[in-house]
């Protein structure tokens, strides 16, 4: 292989190279003017917040008393299954495997 040809087959990777550069930056500065071109309006998926209304004048937060007096109301408890639902126990997906695929204990060592 001579040097011309290498000198070439460079010359003329560096053109192909250099032709897709610009390819992608005249189609990312037709996409920006076409950005900018475009008028845009965005949705505003929640409704605006309220503002809350103005406070009392005279109304200042309660005060902490140490020792103070907790809630009365009962805490909640556990939900519990009747006892009908605690004998029976979930159905079984699948009937129950032949005896000869069962296999026997495991004996102690």
């Amino acid at each position: 292989m001579n040097p011309n040809a290498g000198k070439r087959a460079l010359g003329k990777d560096f053109l192909l190279a250099s032709l897709v550069v610009t390819a992608g930056l005249l189609l990312s500065g037709v996409s920006l003017i076409e950005l900018a071109k475009s008028n845009v309006q965005m949705a505003q998926g929640t409704q605006p917040l309220q503002s809350s209304p103005p406070a009392a004048p005279n109304a200042e937060p309660a005060e902490s008393k140490p020792g103070g007096t907790r809630p009365t109301t009962p805490a909640p408890e556990p939900a519990r299954p009747n006892a009908g639902a605690q004998t029976t126990g979930a159905a079984a997906a699948l009937p129950p495997a032949p005896a000869e695929k069962i296999a026997p204990p495991i004996q102690p060592k």
